[in-house]
């Protein structure tokens, strides 16, 4: 009898074991379901983000494609830009050495008009002296006119020559 109640309550924990068992198989069971749908729907979403991001890579490898050949037509008005300004540059140096040579020019004619005409404080003593001073007034004060018209000849003079040389070296530098 005591065996029979031995195996009666093993019987009974075993059953009693399998039940508990079987409720934790299902426990585990429904979490492995709900982490493979889980997985499924990460794994959909990865492919959906991995679709979009090749679409995204693609328009930036069109957008750089198209950049790079509008680059590449910008690229000769960026050197006549710079052109353009060097030759602007180069203009503005001659025209510099032009003004400063005539500044210099006019500056040392005034000194020389200066040094040429010395102011007499005394009044000539003889007759011939009175004649050759009045001489001297009467015609060097009408020639003023005509030296001032040499002077802006010069200065159209040296215009030309800078422009001919400004277009001699422009011809020479585009060959």
């Amino acid at each position: 009898m005591l065996t029979q109640i031995s195996v009666a309550i093993i019987a009974l924990a075993f059953a009693v074991l399998v039940f508990f068992l079987i409720k934790t198989l299902k426990a585990a069971t429904q979490s492995l379901e709900k982490v493979t749908s889980t997985l499924q729907e990460v794994q959909k979403t990865v492919d959906e983000l991995t679709y979009e991001l090749k679409q995204t890579i693609r328009n930036t490898n069109d957008i750089t494609v198209d950049v790079q050949h509008k680059m590449k037509q910008i690229d000769p008005v960026m050197d006549t830009v710079k052109n353009l300004g060097e030759a602007l540059s180069e203009v503005t140096y001659a025209v510099k050495q032009v003004s400063s040579g005539m500044v210099s020019k006019f500056k040392q004619s005034r000194i020389e008009q200066k040094k040429e005409q010395p102011v007499r404080t005394e009044i000539p003593l003889t007759a011939s002296e009175r004649t050759f001073q009045s001489y001297d007034g009467v015609y060097n004060h009408n020639t003023e006119p005509a030296q001032e018209k040499s002077r802006s000849r010069n200065w159209l003079g040296y215009v030309d020559t800078a422009v001919g040389l400004w277009n001699s070296f422009r011809r020479q530098k585009a060959r």
